[in-house]
């Protein structure tokens, strides 16, 4: 692993995401490897050429960025903690870069997501049980352990992420589960959905999202690569996918509903 620390000239950036006014990355980069992530497009600003998941640049001024930019911001803003990396991958626990961005933003008025798939976040409840409305969303691709190896190396096991979950809820903070992707034919059987909406409920989440698969060429190349080592018999239907994405979301969004039902959960989609 490539650890290279940096300075940034913004931490506090504006996002082309839907319902979200500014992103906060306080790393480049991510340890825990996932191999369908779409944020591997960042290569190409950073200069790396190390693999995906195998380099982290720590962005270690972001603190004092941060607290030169919110001074300047006029109005109530929506901010992200973690759009293109995981804000509590393990080198956090040394660097405490997200923790001190949140210290900072803690006494404001704006509103503040986290998105992350590490139990790290347990540690800083504290501050965010004094956060204005604040919400947690731990990533959750899959309760099967073979699956999660695979796509997700060095990632957390799904347990302990819901552990997180429910010590974070029970803190009085309102969390949600982000399924994302999807993985088409691997992780989106009727069960396996099920499932995840049963351990959601049971940790104290108010709703899971889902996303599908977005299957860039670099993303699509490396996914298709592992289904085809370790699940070569699920090969022929999840290479359908990407000439079928369409079809495949109006049928998955259908059982998802109708699952979300069963389980009495409420579902929301990214797709």
């Amino acid at each position: 692993m490539f650890i290279n620390e940096v300075k940034c000239k913004s931490i506090l950036n504006k996002s082309g995401i839907l319902g979200i006014d500014y992103a906060i990355n306080p790393y480049y980069g991510c340890s825990h490897k996932c191999q369908y992530c779409y944020a591997v497009f960042m290569k190409k600003f950073t200069g790396h050429t190390e693999p995906w998941g195998e380099f982290v640049d720590v962005k270690v001024n972001a603190p004092e960025v941060l607290a030169r930019q919110i001074r300047r911001l006029k109005t109530r803003s929506r901010i992200s903690f973690g759009t293109v990396c995981d804000p509590y991958q393990p080198l956090e626990l040394k660097y405490q870069v997200t923790r001190k961005c949140l210290e900072i933003l803690a006494p404001s008025r704006h509103r503040v997501s986290i998105l992350t798939k590490s139990a790290i976040i347990v540690r800083d409840a504290g501050i965010l049980r004094t956060m204005h409305k604040i919400r947690v969303s731990f990533t959750v691709t899959t309760l099967d352990e073979r699956v999660r190896s695979v796509f997700e190396p060095a990632a957390p096991p799904a347990e302990k992420r819901f552990n997180a979950l429910r010590t974070i809820a029970q803190n009085g903070i309102r969390t949600s589960v982000f399924v994302a992707p999807v993985l088409p034919y691997i992780s989106d059987s009727s069960s396996a959905i099920a499932g995840l909406f049963r351990a959601a409920k049971t940790a104290g989440a108010e709703y899971v999202m889902f996303d599908t698969l977005n299957p860039y060429p670099k993303v699509w190349y490396n996914t298709v690569r592992l289904v085809k080592k370790n699940f070569p018999e699920k090969l022929g239907s999840f290479s359908s996918y990407y000439t079928n994405q369409k079809m495949y979301q109006v049928r998955l969004r259908e059982k998802i509903s109708r699952l979300a039902d069963e389980c009495a959960m409420e579902c929301k989609f990214a797709f």
